[in-house]
């Protein structure tokens, strides 16, 4: 009669680590609250599987001689993601009158609500820095050679976030409707009209009609607020893919070092 074979005995289950006590004996509510924020991230990612694309994009193989110009790009995202944020609270504020209440409003922000002023100059200069570290990012690429094959769909985004990051520097500066950007922005216009065949329309949309006026502000706070925001951050997001896909290039005085058995095939 064949022997039957017994089934293998279980490993005991290790019982799970105690958890961290304070001197009383109760759990402290870091650890409540640690716990409960570590089960709803595994609630979501069960049901989404996101760690798997967030793993993809945040870790992946650096090249030999990475330095801290590779860092313009992330500098530039946290300029927008400021002016995102910071234009957000002016927007609570600011009405697009151009009958003395968007003056008015400006003046309120600054000199009346709790840290307006401070809001409203990260605003201002952030968008500043914003197109600077978006030109130190744009050198930095062509330089390192980043614009070549196969990274050159990438370039042309980034060439289409420079001319829109100018575009809603350009827009916002007409919102606050003084003198000084009244006058500003009719230059501006005014250049816009010299450029060829689309010039003279590209103006007329612009101001909305023959002068600047209300409708010209109501275009440029649009414009400003919605179509351009919008249109930066989805080209950040496949500028971001493209990157964590292609990866980035090693800097040009870093040589690459050949395989000693390719080497010797060769000679």
């Amino acid at each position: 009669m064949p022997k039957i074979p017994t089934p293998p005995i279980p490993a005991p289950l290790k019982a799970p680590p105690p958890r961290p006590q304070e001197s009383n004996g109760a759990v402290r509510p870091v650890d409540h609250a640690a716990n409960a924020g570590t089960a709803v991230v595994d609630w979501v990612d069960e049901r989404t599987s996101l760690s798997g694309a967030a793993r993809w994009m945040m870790f992946r193989k650096v090249p030999k001689g990475t330095n801290w110009f590779y860092t313009l790009g992330s500098a530039t995202m946290f300029a927008f993601l400021n002016q995102a944020v910071t234009g957000v609270f002016l927007a609570m504020y600011y009405r697009p009158d151009a009958s003395g209440g968007a003056y008015e409003s400006i003046r309120y922000v600054t000199d009346d609500v709790f840290l307006g002023q401070f809001v409203r100059g990260m605003h201002k200069w952030g968008s500043t820095v914003m197109v600077v570290l978006v030109f130190l990012h744009m050198g930095r690429t062509f330089f390192f050679g980043a614009y070549k094959y196969p990274r050159e769909l990438n370039w042309v985004i980034g060439v289409v976030l420079l001319i829109l990051t100018m575009v809603m520097s350009f827009t916002g500066y007409l919102l606050p409707f003084d003198q000084r950007a009244f006058w500003a922005t009719q230059v501006g216009v005014n250049i816009n009209g010299t450029g060829p065949l689309v010039g003279p329309y590209l103006s007329d949309f612009l101001r909305g009609g023959s002068e600047i006026g209300a409708t010209t502000l109501s275009r440029f706070y649009a414009i400003h607020m919605l179509l351009v925001p919008g249109l930066i951050a989805a080209l950040i997001g496949a500028h971001l893919y493209l990157v964590a896909k292609l990866g980035t290039t090693a800097p040009p005085w870093s040589k690459a070092e050949k395989d000693p058995e390719l080497r010797e095939s060769e000679a």
